[in-house]
């Protein structure tokens, strides 16, 4: 069977700013099947600042079983894991809770960095986190920092830590930004595939058409990669 993984997505009902209710969750499994995915990694939002892992897991449980029980009677529907999209916070490396909110059952550990200009000491905090929690930060959509124009030498910098690097499906799909995302795949600086859908319609799975341009471009192999990584760290 060909694995093709959504590394990123707020699939889960009633949990973030992602799916309303288990219904619209149900039909945005249905549109990823349609396109060929076979495992959804839910990263619903966490913010350390206002939430706790406890009471963040307990929520994420519940939601998760209230997914579960529409997908009793279905088939063909896509493996679902558990995962987090952990919002960057200071000393974050020092947090044992981290280990609570990877990505299934794997080493790495979904971040979405500040959309502020990073400072050497968000760096040397990705650094940390695998030097001391043994965990591999997985940057979330770097396509949100960077743009055609101006990179920030963000791509570069990140090559020099132990982390990886997640990308949207629209990078890949928007003309404007197709070219940037491609060469970055081949450069080696894009890891893992997500289609960051919240709903059916604004920001609805796209994996699909992401896959395509991929496949078209560098062939079966290089879309294995990015939707089956098969790293130590990252096995959802």
């Amino acid at each position: 069977m060909t694995l093709r993984t959504d590394f990123h997505s707020h699939i889960l009902p009633d949990m973030d700013d992602g799916s309303r209710c288990a219904e619209d969750s149900l039909k945005m499994l249905r549109m990823e099947a349609e396109q060929g995915v076979t495992r959804v990694v839910a990263t619903p939002h966490f913010y350390a600042h206002s939430d706790n892992p406890e009471r963040f897991l307990a929520k994420r449980a519940q939601s998760f079983e209230m997914l579960r029980e529409v997908m009793k009677e279905q088939t063909g529907m896509p493996e679902v894991a558990m995962g987090a999209e952990v919002y960057y916070f200071r000393g974050m490396s020092e947090s044992e809770a981290l280990s609570e909110l990877t990505l299934a059952d794997s080493r790495a550990i979904l971040i979405e960095m500040p959309h502020a200009p990073w400072t050497p000491a968000m760096y040397r905090e990705l650094e940390a986190i695998y030097a001391k929690r043994g965990l591999t930060p997985v940057v979330a959509h770097i396509d949100r920092y960077i743009s055609p124009l101006r990179t920030h030498g963000i791509p570069k910098r990140l090559e020099e830590l132990p982390v990886l690097v997640q990308a949207n499906a629209e990078f890949f799909i928007s003309l404007r930004t197709r070219c940037m995302a491609l060469k970055m795949l081949k450069e080696g600086q894009i890891h893992l595939l997500g289609s960051d859908c919240h709903d059916l319609t604004a920001r609805k799975p796209n994996l699909g058409a992401a896959m395509r341009v991929i496949e078209k471009r560098f062939g079966t192999d290089a879309l294995r990669r990015i939707t089956e990584y098969e790293g130590s760290d990252v096995e959802v």
